[in-house]
This record gives structure tokens, C-alpha cells and sequence, in this order.
């Protein structure tokens, strides 16, 4: 049960991860030049009561470096990036190896 939410959670990121390509392919033929957009710019145009309380939680409860050097590089990466890596990550944890056939198994 536990992978499949994994792999479910896989799935929504990498969905999410092709809506953002599209969107920067978009915009990249639009402009005529390329076009990345970071994911910090994305969830501030989406939602910025959201990243502005992501960004005070983590100052506050965790500790202010770690938004400065990890959180903060991370988010300004193009999204559909960010999202695809975590897709495989998620992807990853819920991997379920096959069975390998035994010796004496059908077939």
C-alpha cells in the first residue's frame, strides 16, 4: 500500500513536471528564444501566501542557512526540473522489483 502511494505521488509530479515543459515550450517558441522558468516564479504566480509561509516556516523551525543555501537553490531551478527529479525519487521508493524465476518455474 505504502509503494503504491509512492508511485501514485510519482505520477502526479511527473504530470506536473510535463505541464511545466509544455508550458516553457510554449513560451520558449513564443519568444523565440529559450525559456525556463523557476519553479520560484511558478509558485509565486500560483501562490505566494504559500512560499511565503513555506519560506518563514523553514526559517523559523528548521534553520535560516538551510532555506539561504539548499531550499532557496533548489527553488530556483526551472520547475519542470525539480519536479521530474522528485518524480523519479518518489518513483524510486516505491519501485517493486519483479520476482525473478526459480529453477524450476513454468515456462
Amino acid at each position: 500500500m505504502i509503494r503504491f502511494l509512492f508511485r501514485l505521488a510519482a505520477m502526479v509530479a511527473l504530470a506536473v513536471s510535463v505541464i511545466m515543459a509544455v508550458l516553457d515550450a510554449t513560451r520558449t517558441v513564443a519568444a523565440a528564444h529559450l525559456v525556463m522558468t523557476p519553479l520560484k516564479t511558478s509558485w509565486n504566480a500560483v501562490s505566494p501566501d504559500t512560499l511565503g509561509a513555506a519560506e518563514s516556516f523553514v526559517r523559523e523551525k528548521v534553520q535560516p542557512l538551510v532555506w539561504d543555501t539548499a531550499v532557496d537553490w533548489i527553488i530556483s531551478q526551472p520547475g519542470f526540473a525539480v519536479f521530474a527529479v522528485l518524480a523519479l525519487l518518489l518513483y524510486m521508493i516505491g519501485y517493486k522489483p519483479q520476482r525473478k524465476a526459480t529453477r524450476f518455474a513454468a515456462g
